[in-house]
């Protein structure tokens, strides 16, 4: 049920956080307790990743459900928008050797790391809070057919899966775009340095780019909920234009070869355009998964593929370490990755199971 998960998972990243805030002198100490802080955090992810599709199942109507998961799943991104804000903002960076050898500025450096980490502890348990006050675990009555219905048990559910061809070329289809993109965002100011972009703009880049994202996200799953059976049409126009504005962007960091102009404009409007098309397909992703392989529950099924994606996004992060001195090649990868998406989706066949349930028998 919701009430048990998601008690469970506040409760994780409320001490996950809190961890990461006991003031040890010694340093070795304070670093297995913020490396395991992290690590409390990291388990409690796959509910707030996966957990919307369900959430809308369990309590919208068939009309509401795609906005419901939307908004659900892309204030996830919210939240990684903030981080890229928050950490340019609050913490000053060490610039030149002259600051890193003065003692106050780095006494002032982590004072601010200090502020940060205890705000985001008092944040977490507010949640905690809130969710132990009141969060029920379903409504009175269930919105819909499919919302009342037994689902497959957990073993049955991943045999479905594993044997369901439609679904691992989905599955690929959105882990493997999303991890690469997750890998490629979240070490933009690194990519970005070489072409003198400061640690600021390459925030603020990340920071618009999800804000629109989820903007889009939201507008697309309203579109999907008013004329239904539209869901690979979407994804087809949304990993279009990924795989367009990535292209661009790889091509203007080779300016030298391209002769494209490399300039403030051109860089936030690729890299912004390339993140409102990929994290807008999220929530259209996610109800295309549970569509296809309804009776498995919302939550295995998305799962399933949020475990895949951050495999991809590992790989391409384990390759990092090793050729991290030019970055031509990890740009690369993201017009490969849409590309190869766009592919994947239009050789699939869409069905809506779950739909077709909910008019057959309302009806």
């Amino acid at each position: 049920g919701l009430r048990v998960t998601v008690l469970l998972t506040s409760s994780l990243m409320v001490l996950g956080a809190g961890l990461r805030c006991v003031p040890v002198s010694d340093l070795e100490i304070r670093k297995k307790l913020i490396h395991g802080g992290q690590l409390l955090n990291g388990l409690a992810g796959p509910t707030v990743m996966n957990a919307a599709p369900f959430l809308s199942t369990t309590w919208f109507s068939p009309d509401e459900r795609a906005t419901a998961t939307a908004i659900a799943s892309l204030l996830n991104y919210l939240g990684s928008a903030g981080a890229f804000l928050v950490g340019p903002l609050v913490v000053p960076p060490p610039n030149g050797t002259a600051h890193l050898l003065s003692q106050s500025n780095t006494q002032h450096i982590k004072d601010r790391i200090e502020a940060v980490l205890y705000a985001e502890f008092g944040m977490v348990s507010l949640i905690f809070s809130a969710a132990l006050a009141y969060f029920p675990s379903r409504p009175p009555f269930p919105p819909s057919v499919a919302a009342a219905s037994q689902r497959l048990s957990y073993r049955r559910s991943f045999c479905r899966l594993l044997s369901n061809f439609r679904f691992l070329m989905i599955a690929l289809a959105y882990a493997i775009p999303l991890g690469v993109f997750s890998g490629w965002s979240g070490v933009l100011d690194l990519i970005l340095t070489p072409i003198h972009v400061s640690q600021v703009d390459a925030g603020w880049i990340g920071f618009w780019s999800i804000v629109g994202g989820c903007v889009v996200g939201i507008a697309m799953a309203r579109f999907a909920d008013f004329i239904r059976g539209m869901l690979k049409f979407i994804l087809l126009l949304l990993l279009s234009g990924a795989t367009l504005a990535s292209t661009w962007f790889t091509l203007t960091c080779l300016t030298t070869v391209t002769h494209l102009p490399l300039t403030t404009a051109t860089l936030y409007t690729s890299c912004i355009l390339l993140g409102i098309f990929l994290n807008s397909s999220v929530p259209i992703f996610f109800e295309l998964f549970v569509e296809t392989v309804y009776p498995v529950p919302e939550g295995i099924s998305c799962g399933v593929v949020t475990f895949l994606s951050n495999v991809f996004m590992g790989v391409l992060l384990f390759f990092l370490t090793f050729y991290h001195t030019e970055f031509s090649w990890f740009n690369w990868c993201l017009p490969g990755s849409c590309l190869l998406s766009l592919l994947l989706i239009l050789c699939f066949r869409e069905s809506y199971d779950r739909l077709y349930l909910d008019v057959v028998v309302s009806v």
